[in-house]
């Protein structure tokens, strides 16, 4: 769990619910550190190509994993990625899975130009929870907290939230 630097964080869902702006958010507002994983996995080139039919990398999961590492140990860490199954179960202290209403995750999928392939398996993603569910497979219940993210203001009230529950995190862990 935590390092010595405090507790990870990760902030997971579909793309388009709003994972890198809560995430920007969260550190801005906590002090925590802000991992874009997607980022990483380019940087770092933590993939295998890419998967041309969906214009999206093939992830290399391992590798990811080892590069990810070093964060996760030292702690502190807030983490964004639209998957979570891979990740060890004891790297994180809070599972946020970002949810969003599908009309408004049309909107936001359609304006960052996906196509309609990709634009429809994100929106079945959604409808059918696929996020939510691996989150639930992937680490214990207690830790996961599912967050409508469709407005700012809720937005605001998620980021709100983590605090609140980072400063009792803290009491908890002096």
């Amino acid at each position: 769990m935590g390092g010595p630097k405090g507790p990870n964080i990760l902030v997971t869902g579909t793309p388009g619910t709003g994972k890198t702006c809560t995430c920007a958010a969260i550190a801005e507002a906590t002090g925590l550190t802000h991992v874009d994983v997607g980022a990483v996995v380019r940087a770092e080139q933590c993939h295998e190509g890419r998967d041309a039919e969906f214009d999206a990398f093939v992830l290399d999961e391992d590798k990811l994993c080892d590069a990810l590492a070093p964060r996760a140990a030292a702690g502190g860490c807030v983490l964004d990625f639209h998957s979570c199954d891979f990740f060890p179960e004891d790297w994180f202290d809070l599972v946020l899975v970002l949810r969003a209403d599908t009309a408004t995750l049309f909107d936001r999928l359609k304006a960052r130009g996906y196509h309609e392939k990709k634009l429809q398996e994100n929106m079945q993603c959604e409808i059918m929870q696929v996020v939510l569910e691996e989150a639930h497979e992937a680490f214990p219940a207690p830790i996961i907290h599912e967050l409508q993210s469709n407005t700012v203001e809720e937005m605001e009230a998620n980021v709100d939230r983590v605090k609140q529950w980072l400063q009792q995190w803290r009491a908890d862990n002096p």
